[in-house]
């Protein structure tokens, strides 16, 4: 009986162990990937990095080898040009004030105000299917001057637009911010 017992755990031990074997024949540093930056004092453009990635092990057990990548842009360079500040949704544009009836949440992001759209709708009822509240199928509310333009988060600022008209409206509300 402890023949059969040792003879089992030693199958099991041989039917495991190759698999322990390859993943630490493939880690040099002992971690599951490894990125080294090169060094910052380097005379190369910052846009010219890259970054080394070592071989490490997927999920499903596939094994990825090492390969350079281009390094990660620093948070909040984006795509702007020199002097310019990027246009980031949501937040006041450079160069204008907010009105005093926008409000911000803890993130600095513009929170829009529902008892302001309530009101709206209770004067203005959806163009689709008159009532005052609910959903209105193929409409949005939209302020006419924008929030991150300056624009009051008022009944008086709101407007119905189709779904179609509001996309339009969207990609040209961002001269504000230029």
């Amino acid at each position: 009986m402890a023949r059969y017992l040792a003879t089992f755990l030693f199958l099991c031990w041989f039917a495991l162990a190759p698999t322990g074997l390859a993943q630490s024949r493939h880690h040099s540093s002992g971690t599951r990937s490894s990125k080294s930056y090169k060094s910052k004092n380097s005379k190369e453009p910052k846009t010219s990095r890259t970054v080394h990635v070592n071989g490490y092990y997927r999920k499903n057990g596939t094994y990825v080898a090492p390969y350079d990548r281009s390094a990660p842009s620093p948070r909040g360079t984006g795509t702007a040009s020199a002097g310019r500040q990027s246009y980031r949704e949501n937040y006041i544009a450079p160069g204008y004030s907010a009105d005093p009836s926008v409000k911000r949440d803890r993130h600095g992001k513009i929170k829009r105000s529902s008892a302001a759209r309530a009101a709206f709708e209770r004067e203005q009822p959806c163009p689709s299917t008159g009532k005052s509240s609910g959903r209105c199928p193929g409409y949005v509310v939209d302020h006419r001057m924008p929030l991150e333009c300056g624009g009051p988060d008022a009944p008086s600022n709101m407007q119905w637009q189709t779904a179609a008209e509001a996309k339009e409206k969207d990609k040209t509300e961002h001269t504000c911010r230029q």
